[in-house]
């Protein structure tokens, strides 16, 4: 009974750290990396101008950057898990077309 009154230690204030992990790849014939996360995998648009380029992914939980071997970062990005294929220009910050008023009519 008095074991279990007493308060138990934990640390307090404690984040759980970032998983980081660095993958090194090769980018496929049709210019895409494929990354598992969260048993899921997903595959990454590099650009068919890099096809056959030895990469290699620095991965910190679900921002990525995906460089060269000689250190020139081809793509930075932050992996939406509801997505299987993440393309170029994917972007929350940019506005959308449909959020942008395009005309405005003075006539009633």
């Amino acid at each position: 009974m008095a074991f279990h009154a007493r308060l138990s230690a934990h640390p307090l204030g404690a984040t759980p750290e970032a998983h980081f992990r660095v993958r090194h790849d090769r980018v496929d014939d049709h210019g895409k990396v494929t990354l598992r996360y969260l048993s899921r995998l997903h595959h990454i648009a590099v650009g068919v101008a890099h096809r056959g380029k030895v990469i290699y992914l620095l991965v910190a939980n679900r921002h990525i950057r995906i460089i060269t071997e000689d250190g020139s970062l081809l793509r930075e990005l932050t992996l939406d898990p509801s997505r299987d294929y993440q393309p170029f220009g994917v972007s929350t910050t940019r506005a959308s077309v449909h959020d942008v008023l395009r005309q405005a009519s003075t006539m009633s």
